[in-house]
């Protein structure tokens, strides 16, 4: 079973920037995706961006331009980097994989079904 930590949540102002680690161990597949996703205030989560073990990533509207998903595998963590953050970025984000993909990454991004999930890390935006 995998364990996901995440860090680097915090306060920011509009237009600044942040950047959220998440830590991977256990074990590990050669095909996998890997996601952030965020729990708005009165919203259901949404999925932010994501990363396929081909290195490909996809990002939600809202956040292309402004995040950055990456791996490093070799520290085995997961990035995203924040910047011009707005209002709307609030929530808490947490990260995801799932280890054995069966659906494309639009699937995953869109749904969230994904079997190991981090606590999240809380992000709030002021002006």
């Amino acid at each position: 079973q995998l364990q996901l930590q995440e860090s680097g949540g915090g306060s920011v102002q509009t237009g600044g920037s942040l950047r959220l680690s998440c830590v991977l161990g256990g074990y590990t597949s050669p095909n996998y995706y890997l996601g952030w996703f965020r729990q708005a205030p009165d919203n259901e989560r949404e999925g932010v961006a994501l990363i396929a073990s081909d290195g490909t990533t996809k990002y939600a509207d809202s956040v292309k331009g402004r995040f950055t998903i990456s791996l490093d595998g070799a520290k085995s963590t997961l990035y995203l980097q924040m910047d011009d953050m707005k209002f709307e970025d609030t929530g808490v984000y947490s990260c995801a994989v799932e280890v054995a993909p069966v659906y494309s990454g639009d699937y995953y991004l869109a749904t969230g079904e994904m079997h190991y999930w981090g606590k999240g890390t809380l992000v709030t935006i002021s002006s």
